[in-house]
This record gives C-alpha cells, structure tokens and sequence, in this order.
C-alpha cells in the first residue's frame, strides 16, 4: 500500500524469484531435481506453468504502480491486482480512509476475497507500507479494519515504516502515524517497526554510501523480510509460520510491536575479514548497531524472542549461542518471562539481488524482540505530534476530509495508553505464589491443601 509499500513489495518479489529460479515472466527456470515445491505458499500456479504472486499492489496515485506496470516484472505481476486512482492521499490520513481511499475499498476487498480463493490455506495477511504517509495510513487502517471483519481468524502482520526522529519526508507524518497507529491497535495482529533513518546508518557505515537511494534501501530491507518469511517458504529442520510468531511475540494484544534486528551486513572488502559463526551473529543481533528502528535496545528489557537463523546453523550452536546471551548481564529479560525465546532454523542461503552492495553468505540471522524499549519511538512519535498539535497546525485539512478532530485527541490518548502499558510491563513484580516456609505448613497455613479440608482453594495460586 502507497509508495513506499509498493515499491518494498517489489524489491521483496525481485528476490523471491533469484531464490526459488523464476524469470521475470513468471517461469521455473531452475533445474527438475532442484524443485522445491514449498515456495508454491507464495506463488499461484496458473494452468499455463506460469507462476504469478500471491499479491495485490495498491497506491491512490498511478506514477508508482506504472513503474510496475512497464518495469523488468511486469509480466510478473497479475494486472488485475494492480489498483490505483488518479488523486493520491496527499500525506492525509483522513484522505486515505474517508474520501479517497474509501472509493476504492470495495473493489480491494474482492480482490482479496479472490486472491484467498486460490490458497489451499491461507494463513493470513502481510501489508507493507508506511505510517507517514496517506495511503500507507489512511488506506491501511481501513483495509486491517475490513479483512478483521471478513476473515476474522487469519493473521495480519504489518511491515510498518515509521517516521525517523531527526528528519521526514513530510510534515505531517506524525499525525498519520498516531492516527494509524490507534486506529489498527485492535485490528492488526503483529507490526514490525523499520525507519529509513537506522537503514541510512547502517548503510553509511557498513556500505561507505553518503547519499544512498530507496533502492538500495528496500533491497536491504528485502533480506530481512526474506529471513522471516524463509521458514514457509523452504523446508527446514526447525521451521515456524505467521501463527507462531504471534503466538511466541505477543503476550497481551496491544503489545505487538516487535524490534527487528539482521545481522550480518557486509560488503565484497569486508568479507574477508568478518566472523559469521552463530554465536557472532547472534551477538551482533542483541546489539544497537543491528537495530532497524533508532531506539537502544540495552535500555529496555525483552518480554520474548523470535531467533531465525538461515543457512549452515546446527541446532547445538544455537542452544549454546544462546546460553552464552543468557550469561549476558547486559541483556535483560522481565522477571516474569525470564527465558523468553523461540528459535527458527532453515537451511535456505541466504541470496543477494545481483549489483548490489551486499555479499552474500552462508548464514543470517533475523531477530524479532519484543521489548520495553519501544516506549522510545512512541515518545519520539508522541513529541512531535504534541508540537503540531499544541498549535492546531495543519488540522484544517483533516477536518476538510471528514474526520472529527476530536479523533486526534482520542488518538493520542489512545497511544499515551499505550507507553504506560509498556512502562508497566518493565516494572519488576511480585511472584504471583509467595513462598511457603514448613512453619506455615505445621500451623495449618499452607493454601496447598485448604480444598483437601473442605475449604475452597485461592484462585491463582495452586
């Protein structure tokens, strides 16, 4: 959804199609013995051998899409599943969801109904796009609210791009954030948190670029996006699926904002010089300089931890990689869930699009936390909105759209709740069964054994 969605996207299918040997015309290239028929997850196989993705491309405005459309894969792409008006959202949120976006919602919903036909299953949705702008907020708040109604029990993972702290590309990205943000708390199952503003760090000092493009931001981003999704879409000795991750991430529904971390980022010079062994790249995982959202995480604690490691990983690394991190003083988990991790492991090499600046390797890792440590970027976000807002700036166009602006205040309620639910969970707590000494037990105290006399037992503590 929107520019930054769409074009994501693309770079995501461009890599899917090197790994599993399809031409940009939607045909298996690779060798019969090679065949891997578990990528059929995200493909469909017409009846003419041609494979199309599993994806509808959306942005209110033509320009980004008719790239698409004349692009190297436009044979790829179904055009029916390439949508588009001809007034983008104009970085407005109540743009995208009550007037523009609105026109559209219908024909996208049975696009969706039809693209869920062809799944033997389908585990559940991932939406690509950006809180600043209009059509990644706007657009996106209504499509979460829509598929909740139509397929309630599938899964909705979103690949959120937030505004960076120090610089935007738009004035008004706070609000759309804020707004978005309220808006699919309750409807959106899993939003991982990216901003181009760490992408850039780590570009300028892992690829030497000073001025580096959207390009080469979103191919990056296609790697991390392809570990996460290695796991459905290649064989493996311990693999895991969209379901699991929320199951292992999310210990209460609001708090579904997982850190994402990658390692290793290299280069053809550096190559050489680097260890990748797995306790490296699980170290460098738990470390500020792999983080792809500008907060710290050593100024946090973790609730829970998704590992997925790619490539050459033995199980027994793993546990003892993970054993030293335990070990770790400076990485701390709440004292309710002291050993909080789940682990994914695929054989799958990890592949580079061919002219890029990164090295491909013989393992990677991608790291999803959960972790107290957002309350960081929802303060920043917070900041920014109250300077706006303070002043009334830029209401008018909102309220232009339709929306009532007293959705603003809600909104920011909405997210203020939020931080003090993540500044709660951080705060050490009591352990729910006090401890029992053998005195209490000799004076007839011990709760254990009250149903055993006919009295009835305290809920929760046996």
């Amino acid at each position: 959804m929107g520019q930054a969605g769409v074009q994501l996207g693309c770079a995501c299918w461009e890599l899917y199609c090197l790994e599993h040997g399809i031409n940009p015309c939607g045909r298996l290239v690779q060798d019969a013995d090679a065949f891997d028929p578990t990528f059929k997850c995200i493909f469909h196989q017409t009846e003419s051998e041609k494979y199309v993705p599993r994806s509808i491309l959306v942005d209110l405005e033509p320009t980004v899409v008719d790239e698409v459309r004349t692009g190297t894969y436009r044979e790829l792409h179904n055009p029916v599943r390439i949508v588009n008006k001809e007034e983008d959202a104009a970085n407005n949120f109540a743009r995208g969801r009550y007037t523009i976006g609105r026109q559209i919602i219908d024909h996208l919903m049975e696009i969706s109904r039809k693209t869920v036909e062809e799944c033997d299953f389908a585990q559940g949705f991932m939406l690509f796009h950006s809180m600043g702008g209009g059509t990644g907020s706007g657009l996106l708040s209504f499509i979460c609210e829509q598929l909740l109604n139509e397929f309630p029990k599938k899964s909705r993972v979103q690949f959120s791009i937030y505004p960076s702290p120090s610089y935007a590309s738009a004035v008004t990205e706070p609000y759309n954030a804020v707004l978005a943000t309220n808006e699919t708390l309750e409807t959106s199952d899993l939003a991982l948190m990216l901003d181009n503003e760490s992408l850039y760090d780590i570009i300028r000092r892992v690829l030497y670029q000073d001025r580096p493009t959207f390009s080469t931001i979103n191919r990056i981003l296609a790697q991390v996006i392809s570990t996460i999704t290695a796991p459905m879409r290649f064989d493996g000795p311990l693999n895991s699926d969209l379901t699991e991750f929320e199951t292992n991430l999310v210990p209460y529904p609001r708090i579904h904002f997982p850190l994402t971390t990658y390692a290793p980022f290299q280069t053809m010079e550096t190559h050489d010089y680097q260890s990748n062994t797995v306790y490296d790249l699980t170290k460098n995982c738990f470390q500020a300089s792999s983080r792809l959202l500008q907060v710290d995480p050593r100024e946090g604690k973790y609730m829970a931890v998704s590992l997925l490691y790619r490539g050459q990983c033995l199980p027994k690394e793993v546990n003892d990689a993970i054993n030293e991190i335990k070990s770790n003083t400076s990485v701390q988990f709440v004292d309710w869930c002291p050993t909080g991790f789940k682990v994914g492991i695929n054989s799958s090499r990890p592949t580079c699009v061919p002219g890029t600046e990164l090295k491909p390797c013989d393992r990677a890792l991608c790291m999803l936390s959960n972790s107290t440590v957002l309350e960081q970027s929802f303060n920043s976000l917070m900041t920014k909105f109250a300077m706006l807002h303070s002043r009334r700036a830029f209401v008018h166009w909102y309220v232009g759209e339709g929306m009532e602006e007293s959705e603003l205040v809600e909104a920011s309620k909405g997210i203020a709740q939020l931080q003090m639910d993540y500044r709660e969970i951080g705060m050490s707590s009591a352990p729910l069964n006090p401890p029992i000494s053998p005195q209490m037990i000799q004076e007839g105290h011990d709760p254990r054994i009250q149903h055993i006399e006919g009295q009835p037992c305290p809920c929760p503590v046996y």
